[in-house]
C-alpha cells in the first residue's frame, strides 16, 4: 500500500499504520549559533556524553507525513498538527521506522511515534485535525509542568517577551537559511526520507493549491533561520530540541511566499540536565495578519555546556 502523493509504503497491522525504516542523513553539521558550533557536530556532542551528533528532532516528522496523508487526506497538508515529544536522539546511521495509530470515524486526533530498529522509542506525540485541534501531546505537557523559580541559564527570560518587531520571511528553494540551518530546501529535498510530489518545483502547479508547499519538518527551519530578538540562555552554551509541534490552522505554507512571524516565550522549565525556554510562533498572513499556521518548541540548554553554571548558581542562592 502507497499513497497516493508520496511513493512510501505503507502497512497496517491491529489498528496502526507504519511505514518503512528509513536512515535519516545529518544535514546540521555546519550548523552555528553564538558564534560556536552546536551540538549536531559530533565532536561537541560527544563531550557531552553522547554517541554522536543528534540528526535535528523535525527530521522525523517526514516519515509521518505519508502515513497521515493517508489517514486524512489533503486536510493533513490544510489544518494537521503533529506534536512530538523527542525521548532519544538519533545519530546518522541509525533507523527509524514511524507508527500512527488510526483514529475511528469521525476523531480529529491521534497517537504517532517512532522507534529504532534496536527498539529504543525516539519520540511519541498526537497527531490532529482542524482548524479547531483538541488538546495536543505538548499541550498537556506544558500544563502539567509548573514553572522553575530560579534559572541560570534562563535567568534574563521571562514567559511573555516578545520579539522586539514581526518579521517578515520568505523560503525560496535555492536560499541559503543562514548559520542556523546551513543548507536550502533543495539540498533538504535531496535527501528527505519521504518525497512528495507537492515539494518540488517541477510538480508545483499539480498539487490542490498550485504551487510548491512546504514540508513538514521544514516549518521550524523556516521559523529558525532568522534571528528571533527573543532573550535566550547565556552562553557559550549548546540546547537541543526537546519538543516540538507544527501545527496548520490555514495551511498549507508556500515555497517563495512571504510569510510574518511573530515570536513569544510561553513557557519555562528545568530538568536535572536542562533549562528550557518554550516559544511559539506566529506564522501570519502579511496582507490581512491571519495566523495561517504555529510552531511551539521546547530549546533545552545542556547546563554542562555552560562553565560558569555552578559559579552563577551560588550567586543566585540556587540549590544544585
Amino acid at each position: 500500500m502507497t499513497d497516493s502523493v508520496f511513493d512510501t509504503p505503507l502497512e497496517q497491522h491491529d489498528g496502526v499504520l507504519n511505514g518503512p525504516f528509513r536512515k535519516p542523513l545529518q544535514m546540521l553539521a555546519e550548523q552555528e549559533y553564538g558564534g560556536h558550533l552546536s551540538i549536531h557536530d559530533d565532536d561537541q556532542a560527544q563531550e557531552l556524553g553522547f554517541s554522536g551528533a543528534p540528526i535535528e528532532g523535525p527530521t522525523h516528522f517526514s516519515q509521518f507525513d505519508p502515513l497521515l496523508h493517508n489517514i486524512w487526506g489533503d486536510r493533513w497538508f490544510e489544518s494537521g498538527c503533529i506534536s512530538s515529544h523527542f525521548k532519544n536522539v538519533v545519530v546518522e546511521g541509525e533507523e527509524v521506522q514511524a507508527f500512527v495509530e488510526i483514529p475511528k470515524d469521525g476523531e480529529n486526533i491521534t497517537k504517532l511515534w517512532a522507534m529504532k530498529k534496536t527498539g529504543e522509542l525516539v519520540l511519541e506525540g498526537t497527531a490532529s485535525i482542524g482548524p479547531q485541534h483538541p488538546e495536543t501531546r505538548l499541550d498537556a505537557l506544558m500544563a502539567s509542568r509548573p514553572t522553575p523559580e530560579q534559572l541560570v541559564l534562563l535567568e534574563k527570560v521571562k514567559i511573555g517577551d516578545k520579539s522586539p518587531q514581526p518579521d517578515r520571511f520568505q523560503m525560496g528553494f535555492d536560499q541559503h537559511l543562514g548559520n542556523s540551518y546551513p543548507f536550502s530546501l533543495n539540498n533538504k529535498l535531496e535527501k528527505i526520507t519521504e518525497s512528495c510530489r507537492w515539494y518540488g518545483a517541477e510538480n508545483a502547479a499539480t498539487s490542490p493549491w498550485g504551487k510548491a508547499i512546504m514540508p513538514t519538518e521544514m516549518v521550524s527551519p523556516f521559523v529558525g533561520s532568522t534571528p528571533s530578538g527573543l532573550t535566550g540562555p547565556k552562553g557559550p552554551s549548546i540546547g537541543l530540541f526537546a519538543d516540538l509541534e507544527v501545527r496548520m490552522i490555514k495551511g498549507p505554507l508556500f515555497v517563495g511566499q512571504d510569510y510574518i512571524l511573530e515570536r513569544e516565550v510561553v513557557g519555562l522549565g528545568e530538568s536535572k540536565r536542562t533549562e528550557s525556554m518554550w516559544i511559539k510562533t506566529l506564522i501570519k498572513d502579511p496582507d490581512t495578519g491571519e495566523v495561517l499556521a504555529t510552531t511551539l518548541l521546547n530549546s533545552a540548554t545542556l547546563k554542562q555546556s555552560y562553565e560558569k553554571y555552578e559559579e552563577e548558581a551560588k550567586r543566585i542562592g540556587k540549590t544544585l
